[in-house]
């Protein structure tokens, strides 16, 4: 989409000028945006709902086992035994949620792609997806894991380009799909990475790429649209804005 397009751009518009039956799609969106709202989020909760409860399999396997087992103990040790079940089939559901997310994400035939539009528009609906599948295992479990090859192997089969050596001590990321980071980078603490941006009722979802051997501050956010070059640093809270561009070994 060229400048002139973007800047053209109706965003109350409640028709569709993309083809076919996808442009039906969006006219329902646009004309009843509070009911496609609905619709379409309840496949997503339902698809959350699954890879919840399929990561709960393992543990509600072990609480029946140790039931059964501890059935004829003491109350106190039949108590203590149910409640270190249901601890440890926590720990089973984090680990179980960190392969079958990304197995559901990579089946799905949707893919995020760099574009800029109307919010309700088709092109926003994997964005979404690929970002609610994200957050369930972020809220749910990674905080734990953070930072660990277990933290970096999730983003990475989400869809994240990482390469060797990289340390991501944050959980606050978004669009993992959409995010680069080249060999040695460190991302710091509480530290927000983003691969999008809202701007006039417009959604821009644009690359991230942080190249080797930078570093991340301490709560730094870095949005859509962004490069950091090799070796720069990236200080402690800084917010580099879209279009933002750190030259090579350079302080911001």
């Amino acid at each position: 989409m060229s400048e002139e397009q973007y800047k053209k751009l109706d965003r109350l518009a409640a028709t569709s000028d993309i083809p076919g039956l996808k442009g039906l799609v969006e006219t329902f969106i646009r004309r009843f945006r509070n009911l496609a709202f609905v619709v379409f989020l309840s496949p997503i909760i339902l698809l959350c709902t699954f890879c919840i409860g399929l990561a709960l399999v393992p543990g509600v396997y072990l609480f029946h086992f140790v039931y059964e087992w501890t059935v004829s103990f003491s109350q106190f040790f039949h108590f203590l035994s149910l409640a270190m079940s249901i601890a440890f089939g926590y720990v089973l559901y984090g680990f179980s949620l960190i392969f079958i997310v990304p197995s559901v994400n990579f089946i799905l035939p949707i893919r995020v792609k760099k574009w800029r539009g109307i919010w309700h528009s088709i092109q926003s609906i994997p964005w979404y997806v690929h970002n609610a599948l994200t957050y369930i295992v972020r809220y749910t479990f990674l905080e734990f894991i953070t930072p660990s090859p277990l933290n970096i192997l999730f983003y990475r089969m989400m869809g994240m380009k990482i390469g060797k050596g990289v340390v991501i001590n944050t959980t606050n990321i978004s669009d993992p799909c959409m995010i680069e980071l080249e060999d040695y980078v460190t991302v710091g603490g509480s530290a927000h990475i983003f691969a999008h941006y809202g701007q006039k009722g417009i959604l821009i979802i644009a690359p991230v790429t942080i190249k080797k051997g930078a570093t991340i501050g301490l709560k730094a956010s870095i949005m859509g649209d962004v490069i950091v070059g090799e070796k720069a640093l990236v200080k402690p809270h800084t917010v580099l804005l879209p279009k933002t561009r750190i030259l090579d070994g350079e302080t911001e």
